[in-house]
């Protein structure tokens, strides 16, 4: 795909949607990266069906941490992993508090040396709560890059990497955001919705499928 073609996709993505964010809500840093720790093998909407109810009693990484792993347990337990969540979760707690005077660090080492938070997860919160123009590639955006030769590659970093490289620069803040709702919502894993699809023109994958009948 050439640099053309991907400065139109992302174009037309952001004339769509000119000011995407992530659909975890949250008020804070801290209430971020609380919920992207969780969202781990979960969906969003399961992470802030939990969060709406534990955020108005503990949103501070005091707060949990005085629930503890069996007080923080009841309000995140409709969440897969959760016991190990919990345990990371608490653990996380504790080292913003003893390590970053109870704030969330903005440096990726920082971010990654905290349980349950590997790279993708840093990517989101310095993306999402620090405005640095990361690219945390997810399943969705995986697929995205892969299927539409934007930047297409074997594993998450591959794709990363590529990501970073052929974004234009203009566009590389909201990226992250544009491409994974676009994996949400049209571009399918099983069945992509290409005869919907904005960007279906310039997309380069050869099987594109056709409207629905009953549509």
């Amino acid at each position: 795909m050439n640099k053309l073609k991907r400065h139109e996709i992302f174009s037309r993505l952001q004339a769509q949607n000119p000011h995407p964010t992530t659909e975890l809500e949250y008020s804070s840093p801290f209430e971020l990266l609380i919920a992207v720790l969780l969202s781990a093998q979960a969906t969003d909407v399961s992470v802030n069906k939990a969060t709406r109810k534990l955020y108005p009693i503990a949103n501070t990484p005091q707060k949990i941490l005085a629930l503890d792993v069996d007080g923080l347990i009841p309000y995140i337990q409709t969440i897969g992993l959760f016991r190990t969540k919990a345990k990371n979760v608490i653990a996380t707690c504790k080292i913003l508090i003893e390590q970053h005077g109870g704030e969330v660090p903005k440096q990726r080492e920082a971010l990654e040396a905290l349980p349950g938070v590997g790279r993708k997860t840093a990517n989101v919160v310095m993306n999402t709560a620090f405005g640095e123009p990361t690219i945390a590639v997810d399943t969705h955006i995986f697929r995205v890059a892969n299927r539409t030769g934007i930047a297409p590659g074997k594993n998450v970093d591959i794709v990363e990497e590529k990501l970073l490289r052929f974004v234009p620069d203009e566009f590389k803040l909201d990226a992250h955001h544009w491409l994974i709702l676009h994996g949400r919502y049209t571009c399918l894993a099983r069945t992509p919705k290409c005869w919907n699809c904005m960007i279906a023109d310039l997309c380069e994958y050869k099987q594109k499928t056709p409207l629905p009948k009953s549509v």
